[in-house]
């Protein structure tokens, strides 16, 4: 069955998610490396690429790695993982957005969690919440984040050398959250994003963070043993996403599979045909390759399944659009201080 849905394929780049980075692997050689797995996604047309990270994870920080690999690239969108706990949400917002002009749109944040003792350890903290509240916090991380990217109006910035003004600041806005555990006032340090609102990915893999992926993310990532089970958590994201207010159809589910592709039955032929499946059925917006080796898999996974799913016309051959939004089919966001009249 061939579909006339847009396909979407990313990948997971951070060699952690093969093996714990050794000590041979420097600052420098792991920089190089992935700017490498970058190139070659990027070449493939990919729409994106994460980095995962926590803080229990040895290696660098998944944002700064990707603002590396940012003047590197052209196209590709960079999805570095973000944990909301343990973390100031005035902060991540601000990182992230700094992440979005790095790359000129292309930025994303792949939200999660710090479930551990061990990591809430790391911070002094002797209890830990359950996770569900975790998820809940990270909700509101989100949700102020949104604010606070909205509190530069797009045309903020004057830029006056003449006369010294580089703000009109009638066009920035208090964001005045009040949350759970954290409260900010705002506004932003940083400029309105180019894509106004970076993506939001969440993993909604478990059931603890499917609501949180329903009422935030553009992005849901899933895990599933058959395209039904699939159709049923993505329907299920749908209607938790409608039950919110928003429109289903800005909601993209991707299919997040480890892959080795020198065990996996058929190869990158049957790869292929399984993703051509899964997404010509409805059952998924598209696949996310998690590469059980990154230098072997990532690169069979882009010179042969991506190579026959072109073949098919099911992917692109080069990218139409400059950002991250642009490649998901996604639309920019208004700020939703837009037509307000209080300023900062």
């Amino acid at each position: 069955m061939t579909s006339t849905r847009t396909l979407h394929l990313a990948a997971e780049i951070a060699p952690g998610s093969a093996r714990a980075p050794s000590a041979a692997d420097d600052a420098r050689t792991a920089a190089a490396r992935t700017v490498a797995h970058a190139r070659i996604a990027e070449a493939a047309g990919l729409d994106f690429l994460t980095h995962d990270d926590s803080f229990a994870r040895p290696g660098l920080d998944a944002l700064a790695v990707l603002a590396r690999v940012a003047p590197e690239t052209r196209s590709v969108g960079l999805v570095p993982t973000v944990t909301t706990t343990h973390t100031e949400p005035f902060h991540v917002q601000a990182a992230v957005a700094t992440l979005d002009w790095v790359s000129r749109g292309r930025a994303g944040w792949r939200i999660a969690v710090s479930p551990t003792g061990a990591e809430a350890r790391l911070f002094g903290r002797r209890e830990l919440p359950p996770t569900a509240a975790l998820w809940q916090e990270a909700g509101e991380v989100a949700e102020v984040s949104r604010k606070l990217w909205d509190s530069w109006e797009d045309d903020a910035e004057i830029r006056d050398v003449a006369t010294g003004r580089f703000v009109d600041r009638r066009k920035l806005h208090y964001v005045d959250f009040q949350g759970a555990t954290f409260s900010v006032k705002g506004p932003s340090i940083v400029p309105r994003p180019p894509q106004g609102n970076p993506v939001t990915v969440v993993d909604a893999t478990r059931p603890a963070a499917r609501d949180t992926a329903a009422h935030h993310a553009d992005v849901a990532l899933i895990r599933a043993s058959s395209a039904e089970e699939a159709v049923a958590l993505r329907a299920e994201l749908h209607r938790g996403a409608r039950a919110h207010g928003r429109d289903p159809g800005q909601l993209r589910v991707l299919l997040s599979a480890t892959v080795d592709l020198d065990t996996y039955e058929g190869g990158p032929g049957a790869l292929a045909e399984l993703i051509a499946g899964w997404h010509g059925g409805g059952a998924v917006d598209g696949f996310h390759l998690v590469p059980a080796v990154p230098e072997r898999d990532l690169t069979r996974f882009t010179a042969e399944t991506v190579t026959r799913l072109r073949d098919r016309g099911l992917f692109r051959t080069a990218y139409e659009g400059a950002t991250l939004r642009d490649h998901l089919g996604l639309t920019r966001p208004v700020s939703q201080y837009a037509t307000t009249g209080a300023g900062a």
